[in-house]
């Protein structure tokens, strides 16, 4: 079992900065703003040779209502519930507020170990409020600096003595648990021993079979504008309230990573701040969701653009398509809040016509309409999800392709601008993801890019390559006598 640590505190004492110090990432946005964080976040950390789990957390509220700080608190108190030990952050530059003191008591009550840290201990301003931390009840404080990465072998003494305390138990654990089992010795004992080691070895060849299919786990992106129900639908796909969720509209802000499993394949679900027009946004944090986003999109390999069918597919949602296509991920699309739509007809029938009209590059694109908040249709949606990908990673033998090339320009030959004949001696498919093929042409310059993309249209149908952009190069063959004089006869 993985060891845990989660990092909490009050807002803005520096939990985002210590998470990507010891994730060495800069995965988690950070501001000066108070408050930035809101969803948990997990990343594998390391510090010298200690590997563990490690969660940063949203700032610690005294709210216990309904509102959006009493959600996120009971975010991070989940957080510490399912951690190895919890690391209580405080300002040193500030000292210890009322606030730290109420939290340290409430962190007392549980089970889990905590270790109290003072950061911001750079030079000598935090020194009084690294005394002043020893009144929290907690131990000795840790002084460290996150910005800077000061005190880094007084925190890993404190997490490699937490992880030797953890393995031990869980080993005596084990050992107590453990039945003990008499076995008898039987005249059979020896094929019995033999069918087992055959078995093993069977095990370990399928094992080695499995790892060589087995290319980690499928990045799912959910995008789209704010308040359309990707929290939501992630929260219902894995059963649990695993994200924020509510009525008020861009609560995500960080690109929040959630691995789990469908069918036996692994995915890993990123649930991603909703994108708005640039000339709205005005919020630094704001900017900074926008572009945790679009990086989140460039790792995907398949997106799921989800719409509110009252605005589908309008400038905004084209506009995230469109940039979806130019990374070369594959796509499908999500109309959710399908079970309150009043006109279902209008709808589709206007979606149909976008798709024609403003995205005719990429025909195809699997549509699905559920309802996150209800759970339906979400295992359609997920099929979907796994065909398009087996799309994207499609392959095509050369022999074919040539052969689909041949037939194809002895029907269609291109056209000869200026009296100039183009010719288009071969294809192959220099890669997939998305799938890529090159084309020897003569005259890569002169040929319209019309017959390139009649080209494209063509290879889709007839390879049956639907919803996932083609990439088509054209590159023109070295001539062998370049460079070369001519001699004289």
């Amino acid at each position: 079992m993985t060891f845990t640590v989660a990092i909490v505190g009050r807002p803005n004492v520096g939990k985002s900065t210590l998470f990507n110090r010891l994730v060495g990432k800069r995965l988690a946005l950070v501001d000066d703003q108070p408050g930035v964080t809101r969803d948990r976040r997990e990343g594998d950390a390391y510090l010298f040779d200690c590997r563990f789990r490690i969660i940063d957390t949203a700032g610690l509220e005294e709210a216990f209502d309904g509102s959006l700080e009493a959600r996120m608190r009971r975010q991070t108190e989940r957080a510490v519930e399912d951690s190895d030990l919890v690391i209580m952050v405080i300002d040193a530059r500030v000292g210890v507020m009322p606030i730290d003191e109420h939290f340290a008591k409430h962190l007392r009550r549980g089970k889990t170990p905590i270790a109290l840290m003072a950061n911001k201990c750079e030079g000598k301003v935090g020194d009084e409020g690294l005394i002043d931390a020893y009144r929290l009840g907690l131990g000795e404080p840790i002084p460290f600096s996150a910005e800077h990465g000061l005190g880094s072998s007084d925190l890993y003494d404190v997490i490699s003595e937490h992880m030797k305390r953890a393995a031990e138990e869980e080993a005596a654990s084990k050992v107590f648990a453990q039945p003990v089992e008499i076995e008898e010795e039987t005249a059979d004992s020896g094929k019995e021993e033999a069918l087992e080691d055959e078995e093993a070895l069977d095990d370990d060849f399928v094992e080695f079979e499995e790892d060589e299919k087995e290319r980690g786990p499928l990045q799912l992106a959910i995008v789209g504008r704010p308040n359309v129900g990707k929290s939501t639908l992630i929260n219902k796909l894995i059963d649990e309230d695993r994200l924020l969720t509510g009525p008020e509209a861009g609560i995500t802000r960080d690109a929040i990573a959630v691995e789990w499993e469908y069918k036996g394949r692994p995915l890993k679900l990123v649930d991603t701040a909703g994108l708005r027009r640039r000339s709205k946004i005005e919020d630094k944090v704001e900017k900074l969701s926008a572009s945790d986003t679009i990086r989140a999109l460039k790792y995907a390999q398949v997106v799921a653009l989800v719409l509110d069918p009252d605005g589908v597919l309008d400038k905004q949602d084209l506009t995230i398509a469109r940039h979806v296509i130019d990374e070369g991920r594959a796509l499908i699309i999500v109309i959710n809040k399908w079970d309150i739509c009043k006109d279902k007809d209008a709808v589709m029938q206007r979606l149909k016509d976008r798709l024609l009209t403003s995205l005719p590059q990429v025909k195809g694109i699997p549509v699905v309409t559920i309802s996150a908040l209800k759970g339906h249709k979400l295992n359609k949606m997920l099929d979907m999800v796994l065909d398009v990908y087996d799309v994207w990673n499609i392959r095509l033998p050369t022999a074919g392709l040539n052969r689909w090339l041949a037939e194809l320009l002895e029907r269609h030959p291109p056209p000869a601008p200026g009296g100039r004949r183009i010719k288009l001696k071969y294809i192959t498919q220099a890669r997939a993801r998305p799938p890529t093929f090159a084309i020897s042409c003569s005259l890569p310059e002169d040929l319209p890019a019309s017959y390139t993309r009649f080209l494209e249209n063509n290879l889709r149908q007839t390879f049956d390559i639907p919803g996932v952009p083609l990439r088509m190069h054209m590159k023109k063959g070295d001539n062998p006598y370049a460079g070369k004089k001519k001699r004289n006869q």
